[in-house]
C-alpha cells in the first residue's frame, strides 16, 4: 500500500496577456481549475502506475472539494481518511501571462488543519511506503515519518516546497527526493560543504544512511545510497508543461519501490513519467497510465 500524507487543492488559472504590475488590473483571455496539490499530486501518480493508494488530507465543507478530489476518486484511491474541515479547500492561485512567466498565491486552508493527530488515520503496517511533502504542517511531517519508523513502513520525503527549517527531518526518510535548486538550499543547514554536488549527495547517504534522489529536470536523476552512485536519463522529449512532473517522478518511484523494483529500474520507471507528464498542460490529468510508461521505456531501450 502506498499511503500519501499531504496537501489536496484545486488550481484557479488564469491567462492573461501579460502579468500585472502592483495596483494594476489586466484583462483575462481565459479561465481554468484543475484539482492539484502536491500530495494528491503524487498520490494520483502512484495509482496510475498500478499501486493501492490512501489519501490522508483535508477538504473544505465548500463547492470546491469535489473538484479536489474528482480525479482520485474515478483513479480509485482510498479517500475514507481526507477529512472535511470548517477551512476553505486548499487553492493555488495562478496568473499565467503570454510569455509564459507566471504569478501563484497558494492559499493552504484544510491543509493546515492535517495534523500529527491524523497520522493514526493512516493505518500503517510493515511494508508500506509513505509519500509526504511539505504541503502540510512539519510537525504532521515529522509525525508521519516517527509513525512510519515505528511501523516498519518505508518513508519518501519529497523537499518541496523547500523550507529550510524542514532540514532536521531529511535524515528522518529513507529516501529524500529533491530537484537540484531545493538540494543546494539544504546543503548549508546540513553542513554538506564543497562546489561538486555530487559530492555533497555521497556525504549526505554517508552521514545519515539515507538515499538522497535529486532530479535534474531534461537531464534525467542522480542518487546516492550508501555503497552506490546511480544516473538514469530522462526520456528525449521536448516539454509542453513542466508542472507536476516532480510529483509524477515521486509517485511512480513510490510505486516502484512498493512492489519491490530494484533502485536503479525503479528511477528509471519515474523518470520515465515525469517525461512523459510533460507532454500535456496541467498535473494531475498530464500524470500518464503505467502502459504508457512501458511503452516509451521499451521504445527508448530500441
Amino acid at each position: 500500500m502506498i499511503v500519501t500524507i499531504g496537501s489536496i487543492n484545486l488550481d484557479l488559472i488564469a491567462t492573461v496577456e501579460r502579468l500585472p504590475g502592483p495596483g494594476e488590473t489586466v484583462p483575462g483571455t481565459s479561465f481554468t481549475t484543475a484539482p492539484g496539490g502536491k500530495g494528491a499530486n503524487q498520490a494520483l501518480a502512484a495509482a496510475r502506475a498500478g499501486a493501492k493508494v490512501r489519501m490522508v488530507g483535508a477538504v473544505g465543507k465548500d463547492g470546491f472539494a469535489g473538484e479536489a478530489l474528482a480525479l482520485l476518486d474515478q483513479g480509485k484511491v482510498d479517500l475514507s481518511a481526507v477529512a472535511k474541515t470548517h477551512s476553505s479547500t486548499g487553492t493555488a492561485h495562478i496568473l499565467v501571462g503570454g510569455d509564459g512567466e507566471n504569478m501563484i498565491a497558494v492559499v493552504a486552508g484544510a491543509n493546515d488543519a492535517v495534523l500529527a493527530g491524523d497520522v493514526a488515520k493512516a493505518a500503517l503496517k510493515k511494508g508500506d511506503v509513505v509519500l509526504l511533502q511539505h504541503e502540510i504542517p512539519l510537525k504532521t511531517v515529522e509525525a508521519a515519518l516517527d509513525a512510519a519508523r515505528k511501523a516498519g513502513a518505508i518513508t519518501v520525503l519529497n523537499t518541496a516546497p523547500a523550507r529550510i527549517e524542514a532540514a532536521k527531518l531529511l535524515d528522518k526518510a529513507d529516501y529524500v527526493v529533491a530537484n537540484e535548486t531545493e538540494f543546494d538550499l539544504y546543503c548549508e543547514p546540513l553542513a554538506l560543504t564543497g562546489t561538486d554536488r555530487t559530492e555533497r549527495m555521497r556525504a549526505f547517504a554517508k552521514k545519515s544512511g539515507r538515499t538522497i534522489v535529486v532530479t535534474l529536470g531534461g537531464e534525467g536523476v542522480l542518487a546516492a545510497t550508501g555503497d552506490e552512485f546511480l544516473k538514469v536519463p530522462a526520456l528525449k522529449i521536448v516539454p509542453v508543461d513542466t508542472v507536476g512532473a516532480g510529483d509524477t517522478f515521486c509517485g511512480y518511484l513510490a510505486a516502484g519501490l512498493e512492489s519491490g523494483l530494484p533502485l536503479k529500474a525503479a528511477l528509471a520507471r519515474a523518470a520515465a513519467a515525469g517525461s512523459l507528464a510533460c507532454l500535456k498542460p496541467g498535473a494531475q490529468p498530464a500524470i500518464p497510465l503505467a502502459a504508457e510508461v512501458e511503452a516509451a521505456l521499451s521504445s527508448d531501450s530500441h
